[in-house]
């Protein structure tokens, strides 16, 4: 399933953008810190769809996982402006 594998890239690619943020938060602004610990409930609520999506005794269907991916895609957008205020 295509989308299955897609969501799968996004999962590993949010994991390592994630993983990197949190290094540079140590050296950043208390404004881009509190935006990613605002943006945690969301990463905890994805990585929850992402092991059902990737349980194959967890029905999941295509709305389900396009749903999880929607969630992806913000958490996205919010890692990028945390990293853009991290670079400045």
């Amino acid at each position: 399933m295509a989308l299955k594998e897609d969501f799968g890239s996004l999962l590993e690619s949010l994991k390592t953008e994630r993983d990197e943020i949190k290094l540079k938060l140590h050296l950043g602004s208390m404004e881009a810190r509190e935006e990613f610990e605002s943006v945690e409930k969301s990463w905890n609520t994805f990585t929850q769809k992402a092991g059902d999506i990737a349980d194959d005794t967890v029905e999941t269907s295509e709305e389900f996982i396009e749903k999880a991916k929607i969630v992806g895609e913000e958490l996205k957008a919010t890692y990028d402006r945390i990293r853009a205020r991290l670079s400045k």
